[in-house]
């Protein structure tokens, strides 16, 4: 009997890890961040959207203070179930066929809501446009965190997950001038704009981490070398990858329960925390604005949104602040301390008794520079502390919590309101539930700054 000894692959997943990681910062990479991150601004123009487009729906539809936090939540509700349904999808079959997929989806809602004049259809379409969304943004961050090397990785990841309050603030631009002029139907039908640009998201390579985990070595191999060639392309020589520093990469399907075993746990646990509480308190707040201006401060739909628009450039400051810093500071004091500051903004706001809308807009917008820095830098955060079999089902289950705030947030501050409580009171609630979230990521945050996604995930 002959003994055959078994043939070493070609490539390695640990050799695929560091080519990547030794590609120098290229035009490809922010051409594919751009792409990529069309799903991302998406995402932000679509969740004040709704917000924006309330004053007007209320009196079209008939709404009272429960359907309007329904009306709010449907949305959340399909994205929940969307990141859960495309982080488990994408460990699977692919990035990029996940991001195409649900782009799709999310378009051709956003226009059929345009078109619909019944409550319940419009509901239900809400719902779809919702999965499509959720399903695309998580697994939208994991690619981008999966082309992109240690050094200065948050600071590149952030950078480009500015898209996301670019979103948000050209959903109030937008919203302050397409639905005074043309209507609410205008605003939803702009959704469908990101249909063109699905041919070239199809040219976007797999990522070469995922086919490697999956051991398709062959096609990770052929992935690395079509960015190989454009980074070299534009940069010249490569520099040789360190495959002896590489970390091991450990290869096959994830499950759903490796995400609470071992390390995993406490990660997925305090994670879960960080985005319930960061997403609870921003669209608590964000949601309810324009109506809250409208209906206690009396301010016609103009004002309103002109007010909510400064509120949304507030936040984006913060943005670009975490993003120039979170490599410098790391990232569970940047988190740590941008939800303590919201927190802080909240209650000095209830303390004054949030008796008129230029008081709530100042105090508010505060908020939302440490917000809105704290929902961009859980997706860099969350995508670096799973290993690749598992990376977007765990920015999935992250991002699901997330939505959940989504959710519940507008329905206790509708609920509050709905009983009784004052503005002030909501503000009380609010910064309490920062503090919890704050607390949670200063005691379990690991820190990942300047390490690969492979050690990290030892």
């Amino acid at each position: 009997m002959v003994n055959i000894t078994p043939v070493p692959p070609a490539v390695t997943a640990e050799q695929i890890s560091a080519r990547l990681e030794r590609l120098p910062l290229s035009r490809w990479h922010v051409k594919t961040r751009v792409l990529v991150g069309v799903a991302t601004f998406f995402d932000g123009f679509d969740q004040l959207m709704i917000a924006y487009a309330l004053p007007v729906l209320i009196p079209f539809f008939g709404l009272d203070p429960g359907m309007i936090a329904w009306t709010i939540a449907i949305g959340g509700i399909g994205m929940l179930l969307g990141a859960l349904a495309g982080g488990w999808l994408a460990d699977r079959v692919g990035r990029v066929p996940v991001l195409i997929g649900s782009l799709v989806l999310y378009a051709v809602m956003s226009l059929l809501m345009a078109g619909t004049s019944t409550l319940w259809i419009f509901l239900v379409l809400r719902f779809v446009q919702g999965f499509g969304l959720g399903a695309e943004v998580p697994v939208a961050a994991t690619y981008i965190g999966e082309i992109t090397r240690a050094h200065r990785r948050g600071r590149f990841v952030l950078i480009y997950e500015l898209i996301f309050p670019a979103g948000l603030v050209a959903s109030a631009l937008v919203a302050a001038w397409v639905v005074p002029a043309f209507g609410w139907r205008w605003l939803f039908a702009l959704g469908a704009i990101p249909l063109i640009l699905v041919p070239f998201m199809r040219r976007v390579p797999e990522s070469p981490r995922w086919l490697a985990a999956r051991g398709r070595l062959e096609e990770a191999d052929q992935a690395t070398r079509r960015i190989e060639a454009e980074v070299a392309a534009q940069k010249g020589e490569l520099p040789a990858p360190a495959t002896s520093a590489a970390s091991a990469v450990r290869q096959g399907r994830a499950r759903l329960s490796e995400l609470f075993q071992g390390v995993y746990l406490r990660r997925t646990l305090m994670l879960a925390t960080a985005w319930l509480t960061a997403y609870f308190v921003n669209y608590g707040i964000a949601a309810w604005l324009p109506t809250i201006y409208g209906q206690v401060f009396h301010l016609d739909v103009d004002t309103a949104l002109r007010y909510s628009v400064a509120t949304s450039v507030a936040g984006i400051l913060g943005c670009v602040v975490i993003a120039l810093t979170i490599d410098i500071v790391g990232r569970r004091v940047a988190i740590t301390v941008a939800m303590l500051g919201s927190a802080a903004t909240l209650f000095v706001l209830a303390s004054t008794g949030a008796t008129s809308a230029s008081t709530v807009l100042f105090w508010s917008a505060a908020s939302a520079m440490c917000i809105f820095a704290v929902n961009l830098a859980l997706y860099v955060y969350t995508a670096e502390l799973y290993p690749t079999r598992m990376r977007a089902l765990g920015v999935s289950v992250g991002g699901a919590f997330g939505r959940l705030g989504i959710i519940v947030g507008p329905l206790v501050v509708g609920g509050l309101i709905g009983r009784g409580f004052s503005i002030a009171d909501v503000f009380i609630v609010m910064g309490a539930v920062a503090v919890v979230g704050a607390l949670t990521t200063a005691v379990f945050a690991v820190e990942t700054r300047e390490r690969t996604l492979e050690e990290i995930s030892q």
